[in-house]
C-alpha cells in the first residue's frame, strides 16, 4: 500500500450504528437516546471504551457534529441539542427539522417505531486490538456526526424517549432476533459486496 493510499484509508469515515429505543417525541420532534454505549461488543468487533468521545466533546462545537439520514451527508434532517458521555454511553438529544421533508418522515416512523437506531460517524484516533479475542477497543474516537438509521450496529444503543409518547416501542425476543440478523447480513454484505 502507498502512501497515499495509506492517507486515504486513515481518513475514511467509519460508522457504528446503535439501536435507539424510541419512548417518547414531541410535536416538536425533540427526542433522546444513546448513540453509543460503552463496553458492549457490537457486530463489527468493535468496542467503545469510556471516556473514548471525550477530548471531541471537549474541542468541537455541538452544531459542527451533523444530525444526518442513514449516514448520507446529502440529507440532513435536524440538529443535536446536547451530547454527553454518561455512566452508559453518548447520550444524545436531538431536534428534527420539521420544515425539511425527510425529517418529517423520520418523525412519523419513529412515532410508530419503525426507525429507531442511531449510529456514530467517526475517525478512530487511538485503538488496540485484543489478540485472544480479535476485539478492537476505541479509545479515542474523533465524532463527526450521528445518524438516525433503520438497521444499527449495536442493538442495545437506542433513543430512549421521542417526547409525548411513553414507551412507544416494546421489544420481544422475536424483534430483536431479526434485527440482530439484518444487521449482521447488512454489515456482512459491506464487507464482501460481490458474495
Amino acid at each position: 500500500m502507498t502512501s497515499v493510499s495509506l492517507a486515504k484509508a486513515s481518513l475514511r469515515l467509519e460508522t457504528k450504528r446503535a439501536s435507539l429505543s424510541v419512548t417518547s417525541i414531541n410535536e416538536a420532534g425533540v427526542f433522546e437516546g444513546y448513540a453509543s454505549l460503552f463496553g458492549i461488543v457490537d457486530l463489527g468487533r468493535d468496542r467503545v471504551e469510556r471516556g473514548a468521545f471525550s477530548e471531541t466533546l471537549a474541542n468541537t462545537s455541538l452544531r459542527s457534529i451533523k444530525m444526518l439520514w442513514q449516514h448520507d451527508a446529502k440529507t440532513p434532517i435536524g440538529v443535536w441539542l446536547s451530547i454527553s458521555e454518561d455512566h452508559r454511553g453518548l447520550k444524545v438529544r436531538g431536534k428534527l427539522n420539521l420544515a425539511v421533508a425527510k425529517a418529517r418522515e423520520v418523525l412519523a416512523l419513529m412515532r410508530e417505531g419503525a426507525v429507531d437506531g442511531l449510529s456514530i460517524g467517526f475517525h478512530a484516533r487511538k485503538s488496540y486490538k485484543d489478540a485472544r479475542t480479535g476485539v478492537r477497543n476505541l479509545t479515542q474516537v474523533d465524532l463527526q456526526e450521528i445518524s438516525v438509521v433503520t438497521f444499527p450496529m449495536l442493538l442495545q444503543a437506542r433513543v430512549s424517549r421521542v417526547k409525548g409518547i411513553a414507551n412507544a416501542v416494546t421489544w420481544n425476543a422475536g424483534i430483536v432476533k431479526l434485527k440482530w440478523n439484518s444487521a449482521a447480513t447488512e454489515f456482512r454484505q459491506l464487507l464482501h459486496p460481490h458474495r
